[in-house]
């Protein structure tokens, strides 16, 4: 008999976890294959996907069984255990979104990289988070770098993408990127690609983080948040969502500061300023993969991500967990902003 277990949240209360456990499955459809979680990295990222939960649908990826609850979206790696479906045989391998659960059951349609999981409650949400990848199929899988993937591949997709859209826009006008949260996983990795972009880059960071921010060699200056920013034509890169540091920035650079853009949210708190827009960064996929096309996209990301991964290794140390009682610890360390920027978390079932 298959031991299955899901860890919902309260929505109004992400602290408020519980791990349910569920009976086994009755028996797979046709056109279903039943896939066993067993490795997902889990950081600030996974906050934003609750904040926002009902703004950009995340809940609506992994329905829970009460309406108040929800389950919390994930990174990480599963495999085939059942199936139905010719091509994807039991032990199959994939990457790709997850519930934080033990098992989950998808409805792929097959493509050249692996599926995506056209299950009815999934069909209007952001494509990125419907597509998984087949280890076999994937050109940049290494076994050996496997917690790397679940950490940092999600978000160094956003930090590509988003340094992208800055390029794209010549930013904005800007000669100096500030960003925000400097010490976190999507922050950096941004910081990373745009290294040799021509701008400068200033990290705000908690005291306590400047030593890690600035040990990464990415920014050119790294700066505690009561720090004041030189005044200069500026892009302002909102990973904390946090309204004290927005204003003053608005308040100090004025009509200096060209764009104001929100991407993560490591205080908890969406933004409701008006000033600040929202990057999506599905939207910025498809108009590259328009541009580009889907093999030209892949190939410019996968340069970028084997320049990120040749020095990743050496920023963090991964702290290993085991099991849904030690997933709802770190997910409650991680909500509680007490986490180390200097190590990540991944956990195994």
């Amino acid at each position: 008999m298959i031991s299955r277990w899901t860890v919902v949240a309260d929505r109004g209360d992400l602290a408020k976890t519980e791990v349910l456990h569920d009976e086994p499955p009755a028996g797979l459809s046709d056109g279903e294959v039943l896939l066993r979680v067993s490795r997902v990295g889990l950081t600030a990222n996974n906050v934003t996907y609750g904040v926002i939960g009902d703004v950009i649908g995340y809940w609506r990826f992994f329905p829970a069984g009460a309406e108040h609850q929800g389950v919390v979206p994930v990174w990480g790696f599963a495999d085939v255990v059942e199936s139905t479906v010719d091509g994807l045989a039991p032990g199959t391998r994939v990457y790709g979104y997850l519930p934080m659960a033990s098992h989950f059951v998808a409805r792929p349609k097959l493509t050249s990289s692996g599926f995506v999981d056209t299950a009815g409650h999934r069909a209007d949400l952001p494509a990125v988070y419907n597509s998984y990848l087949v280890t076999t199929q994937d050109p940049a899988y290494d076994e050996a770098l496997e917690d790397l993937q679940v950490l940092y591949r999600p978000l160094f997709l956003t930090s590509f993408l988003l340094a992208d859209q800055l390029v794209d826009n010549s930013f904005h006008g800007a000669r100096t990127v500030v960003i925000s949260s400097a010490s976190s996983k999507t922050a950096f990795g941004t910081a990373q690609c745009l290294r040799n972009a021509g701008v400068r880059l200033v990290g705000l960071t908690s005291p306590r983080n400047v030593a890690f921010t600035e040990g990464l060699g990415l920014y050119d200056t790294v700066l505690p948040y009561d720090a004041p920013v030189d005044v200069e034509p500026s892009v302002y890169l909102d990973f904390s969502g946090s309204a004290e540091v927005r204003s003053a920035l608005h308040s100090r650079l004025g009509a200096e500061l060209k764009k104001d853009i929100s991407i993560g949210l490591t205080h908890k708190a969406p933004s409701q300023d008006e000033r600040s827009e929202f990057f999506f960064a599905p939207d910025q996929l498809r108009k590259r993969t328009a541009d580009w096309g889907a093999d030209g996209l892949a190939q410019r990301f996968g340069q970028a991500w084997r320049g990120f991964t040749a020095r990743a290794g050496d920023w963090v140390a991964v702290a290993h967990h085991s099991g849904p009682e030690e997933l709802v610890e770190v997910w409650r360390t991680v909500l509680a902003g007490k986490a180390a920027p200097a190590s990540a978390d991944v956990i195994t079932f």
